[in-house]
């Protein structure tokens, strides 16, 4: 597939200059030698001449005084670069001369009095797409907003984008810690947990619609059996925050995050990777890449790791295994099909830190607390067992200049085996005597688990149609998507363990298992139908629309009493924004968006379902990114409102009349500010994140969700010339009410925790020592509804990469 350049030919000073790095002088020459597949639609000459350079790769500079207000044709088939050249420039008064490794732009030599003004040539990232590798930590292209390789500036809508770079350099080894340093993001809803990642975006839970991998969903659909992700299998990670069932049908209203896999290349990628560290880690990963004809018509790629570790608690097992093969046909300039498979097994433990309130944030009546690195679980019992398999394509073809059609599609499979024990309270051993110290040392624990058999099918089709109307080009989108998921699930809870002294505990004793309270086969479907138009007028305004129509079946089967319960929803959502692309380098911008979210809860008065859950935000916001530089600085404020969510009076009866009201304010940074010194930095204040409106009029005015006044990071690493490599991290997160105020009285304190790097580059070989949590502090990470949650404790890594 041919992208696009959507580099920006800006007025200057003196001028305008168009510049794609070539990789070497070889390449240059075969470039210029051969012909090649080129396809370049009739517009302003001076995107055509942007798409040439992208499509050849040959660094390019011009005037804008020369190409403002002129046309090019369009050409196709296979040509010489500068064959191209000729033809785009056929009728305009200009001419291309090579000059060294450039093309540059000239009129017929001057005359009179009149001069030439000198050509200032920038430099920018020829070779990036909304789905490739990026160079450092600054990206300038997307897909997850609007499904179409975008630049970012022109994105109505809040979006962070976590490069590979990025996250090898914060030593990041599961999603939620590659997102620790973005606004709008909490990663410690339940503390340190080994099992999953706990993610809510503007304060509303991410984790339960479930994350998505290259543009498709993976639905959690309420159960244990989450799908996991790869980083080190991750080209970038995305987040686009707020409202987003316009593209992606039903989710929450805090917004998604999307792993960009890593695809195949042309150019060759050898990596081998051994990696160290506490709780006896040893890790080893490989990635290889490159073509495998000599035309590179057909590319693979195989990522991979064996990892053997333990749990920083019991000496459970941390044990994974990640393979991800991935290959890609291109059998012309106009046809691509990818094909992406990933096979990952879990073997470990439980670790979670979870405690009651009273003997963790609150001292138990006598002063005492329960130690934060107590093991909680049961050696022998505590199991959480994953294996997940997916397979899937990405077919594009390009019709014509205006037509080209996508299909995405993914057969995923999961099996879960869970159990585990928790904290349930202290035991009275000597109730005739409250403050007794003998009744703040034994604990009685429950037992959890669940077996889950888990597939689903995600597919979306697409037809993007690109042209001119008057004076706006469009880009509409039209696709039709379809999800199917089938849950069969065996899940407990209750039953009992051994009691466990919190001073001197002892493991070993008996478990009693209760019945199971659900067991069945729950089915879900969802099909919708969106539309979407990119409008630009000139190059100055930027509007996007968006509307989608879906339909949500669901089916539970119940094997514990033979009942069948069905629920069907539909929903329309829609969305909007508006850009103005100023050429300084700011690009404010207003939008709203929508969401939904079915329910399965009945209604008691009518016996039927509530209707969907759905959300509703009004962002306006500003985007900066300097000509000629690798930075983007983003600032936003934003109204959400989460409305239809079930709450339940007085009487425990469920009602449809909850709402949640959040504001707040959003800024990040993301700069190479130096050749050697990469920065990024977040602010995320939120004065609101309150109850509006519930049956339960106590929580009416309280805070609902673990959302911080204050949020706070930043990241900074320098590259010595040398070869020494040093970077500091630090995240503030402020006080709050946790989860759910109204039944939780007692405030969470504030916390910071650092993260440092240490490393040193010698000829092929890269090597570093993360730190995570540097002081190794003991923090609440969140509480709430009666329980806290202790942060992970300071973890280390060592890691050694060759790259040939």
């Amino acid at each position: 597939m041919t992208k696009r350049l959507r580099t920006k030919m800006t007025p200057a000073p003196l001028a305008l200059a168009v510049a794609l790095a070539l990789a070497n002088a070889p390449l240059m020459a075969r470039a210029q030698g051969a012909p090649q597949p080129i396809r370049i639609a009739a517009q302003p000459l001076a995107e055509a001449l942007n798409d040439w350079a992208r499509q050849t790769r040959i660094q390019l500079v011009v005037q804008q005084s020369l190409v403002a207000g002129k046309t090019a044709p369009a050409i196709s088939g296979s040509l010489t670069a500068r064959q191209a050249l000729d033809r785009l420039l056929a009728g305009s008064g200009l001419a291309a001369t090579m000059e060294g490794n450039a093309a540059v732009i000239k009129t017929a030599p001057a005359t009179g009095g009149t001069s030439t003004l000198p050509a200032v040539t920038v430099v920018a990232d020829g070779e990036e797409s909304a789905t490739g590798r990026v160079q450092g930590y600054v990206a300038k292209r997307s897909a997850t907003a609007t499904k179409t390789d975008t630049p970012i500036i022109e994105t109505p809508q809040s979006i962070s984008v976590i490069t590979a770079d990025r996250i090898e350099a914060i030593g990041a080894t599961n999603l939620k810690d590659a997102l620790g340093y973005t606004p709008g993001v909490s990663t410690t809803t339940y503390g340190a947990d080994s099992r999953y990642d706990w993610i809510s975006l503007r304060g509303f839970d991410a984790y339960s619609p479930g994350f998505y991998l290259d543009g498709l969903p993976l639905r959690n659909n309420s159960t244990w059996g989450v799908w996991r992700t790869e980083n080190y299998g991750a080209e970038r990670i995305e987040l686009l925050r707020g409202p987003s069932s316009v593209l992606y049908g039903m989710s929450g209203p805090g917004g998604v995050v999307n792993v960009v896999s890593k695809r195949p290349t042309a150019e060759p990628v050898r990596e081998l990777q051994l990696q160290v560290g506490d709780h006896a880690r040893k890790q080893v990963a490989g990635d290889f890449s490159g073509a495998l004809d000599a035309d590179g018509k057909l590319l693979y790629r195989i990522t991979g790791l064996v990892r053997d570790a333990q749990l920083p608690a019991g000496k459970e097992a941390d044990d994974r295994m990640y393979i991800a093969p991935a290959l890609t046909w291109k059998p012309s300039g106009d046809t691509t099909l990818t094909l992406l498979s990933q096979f990952s097994r879990t073997r470990g433990g439980v670790y979670t830190r979870a405690r009651p309130q009273v003997g963790s944030l609150d001292p138990t009546a006598i002063g005492t607390t329960i130690p934060s690195k107590l093991f909680v679980g049961e050696p022998g019992f505590d199991r959480f067992d994953q294996d997940q398999q997916m397979v899937g394509y990405q077919f594009e073809h390009r019709i014509n200049d205006t037509f080209t059609v996508r299909q995405n599609a993914r057969y995923a499979h999961q099996k879960l085996d869970y159990t585990g024990t928790q904290l349930k309270g202290f035991m009275a051993l000597n109730p005739d005597v409250p403050n007794d110290p003998l009744n703040f040392q034994q604990m009685s624990r429950s037992v959890f688990g669940s077996r889950e058999n888990i597939g689903a099918l995600a597919l979306d089709n697409q037809l993007q149609a690109d042209f001119r109307l008057g004076e706006t080009q469009h880009k509409v989108l039209v696709g039709l998507d379809y999800q199917r998921t089938r849950i069969d699930q065996v899940t407990f809870s209750g039953g009992s363990a051994s009691p466990l002294n919190i001073y001197a505990p002892v493991y070993g004793g008996p478990i009693e298992r209760p019945a199971p309270y659900f067991d069945g086969i729950t089915r879900l479907a969802q099909t919708g139908v969106y539309l979407q138009d990119q409008i630009k007028w000139g190059e100055r305004w930027t509007l996007t629309l968006g509307g989608r129509y879906d339909t949500a079946d669901s089916t539970v089967d119940s094997r514990l009493d033979g009942s069948r319960q069905r629920m069907r929803d539909h929903k329309f959502t829609s969305r909007a924004g508006l850009v103005y692309l100023h050429p300084s380098g700011w690009a404010p911008y207003l939008s709203y968006s929508e969401s939904f979210a079915p329910t399965a809860t009945i209604d008691p008065a009518s016996g039927d379902p509530f209707k969907p859950e759905s959300g509703k935000q009004y962002e306006a916001g500003v985007r900066y990114q300097p000509t000629g530089s690798k930075a983007m600085y983003s600032a936003a404020i934003f109204d959400l409102r989460r409305k239809n969510y079930i709450s339940y009076d007085g009487e425990f009866m469920p009602k449809q009349t909850g709402e949640i009201s959040v504001r707040g304010l959003e800024l990040e940074a993301t700069a190479e500010i130096a050749s050697r010194l990469n920065l990024t930095a977040s602010y995320s204040y939120t004065p609101r994140a309150i109850v509006t409106a519930s049956s339960n009029t106590s929580e009416i005015g309280k805070q609902a969700t673990a959302v911080p006044r204050h949020r706070l990071s930043v990241w900074a690493d320098y590259r010595f010339a040398g070869g020494v490599k040093v970077g500091l991290g630090a995240r503030y997160t402020g006080s709050n009410y946790g989860d759910g105020e109204a039944a939780w009285p007692s405030k969470v304190p504030a916390s910071t925790v650092f993260d440092a790097m240490l490393g040193y580059d010698i000829d092929r070989w890269s090597l570093a020592l993360n730190l995570r949590n540097l002081t190794n502090k003991t923090y609440f990470a969140n509480c709430g509804y009666r329980n806290c949650y202790y942060g992970y404790p300071r973890t280390a890594t060592a890691t050694a990469t060759y790259r040939w």
